[in-house]
């Protein structure tokens, strides 16, 4: 078994000035942060929170290494809110998975209501559980799921990374098998679409994750796109696991996290998307053709 297809979106919605969303697109690790607080706080502690998720994405290895990895977020989190008044009490979900192709099995770490789903065959499930007030409504038995998606509380979550010193996040791993499709998402999709919406979004797209994205966001945004939506989707085929590409040195993927906290509420940088190594070969082969054009057009003014 090994991941194949992968693509991830995000997009400000139709109501929010920022995007307070962030996202780790690290195969075999994809992640979703979604940031909370006043002025710029929520996209700081988002940011933080993917950046030590990317930091420390070679130490990742099951579920014990996922779970401290988690804690080290929530401290560096935790430690700016307390540094610095303007991001205090700023606080993110944070729902990631570690695709481990030797067990076939994908481990996940989740702290508040960012969701992650499984496709299989044609039945959606969700992997995660909500840390909210009305999920626990509902497994209490005061609300029932319909009730809780028009609940005016549905947004309240009871649990996030960086609000205290310390966190509790759900660590578990779930078996893969060829043909499953993953969906990691913040509450601006699920807050729009139902489950069956999102599933039928998904089978519409032929399960093709780049496709499925832009339907998924697009959907979200014609429902109302109250929140900033990020979506991350990546599929389980049938072969050998590829060896994933040599990372970036440290210095270099250093300066990319001093870069996130200053451009995830740059307008320039809020609706950004991407896919596989198939994508990023297409883009450079757009920018050869579009250099050649310009190569010939001032030979040409030159010899007239």
């Amino acid at each position: 078994m090994r991941i194949g297809r992968s693509a991830w979106l995000t997009d400000t919605g139709r109501r929010r000035v920022r995007n307070e969303d962030a996202y780790v697109f690290e195969p075999p690790l994809f992640g979703i942060a979604d940031g909370m607080g006043g002025a710029r706080a929520g996209e700081v502690a988002a940011g933080i929170a993917a950046a030590a998720l990317k930091d420390r994405r070679r130490d990742v290895d099951g579920e014990a290494s996922l779970e401290a990895i988690i804690a080290e977020a929530n401290r560096l989190v935790w430690e700016r809110s307390v540094a610095d008044p303007h991001t205090a009490g700023m606080g993110t979900t944070v729902t990631v998975a570690f695709v481990d192709t030797a067990s076939e099995r994908v481990v996940f770490g989740h702290v508040g209501d960012s969701r992650a789903y499984r496709l299989r065959a044609d039945e959606l499930e969700q992997i995660t559980t909500d840390h909210s007030l009305v999920a626990e409504l509902v497994q209490s038995g005061v609300l029932t799921p319909e009730e809780a998606e028009r609940h005016p509380q549905r947004s309240a979550i009871t649990r996030a990374v960086g609000t205290e010193r310390a966190i509790d996040a759900d660590v578990f791993s779930v078996p893969g098998q060829p043909g499953d499709l993953f969906l990691l998402c913040s509450d601006g999709l699920t807050d729009m679409l139902s489950e069956d919406e999102i599933a039928e979004v998904l089978l519409a797209a032929d399960r093709d994750p780049a496709a499925a994205a832009e339907a998924l966001v697009a959907a979200a945004n014609e429902h109302g796109g109250e929140d900033n939506i990020t979506v991350v989707l990546f599929e389980l085929e049938e072969g050998e696991p590829e060896e994933q590409p040599a990372q970036e040195d440290d210095d270099e993927h250093a300066a990319e996290t001093d870069v996130l906290e200053e451009t995830q509420g740059d307008p320039a940088a809020v609706r950004t998307h991407g896919a596989g190594p198939g994508g990023r070969l297409a883009a450079l082969a757009f920018i050869v053709v579009v250099l050649a054009v310009g190569a010939l057009a001032l030979y040409w003014a030159i010899r007239r």
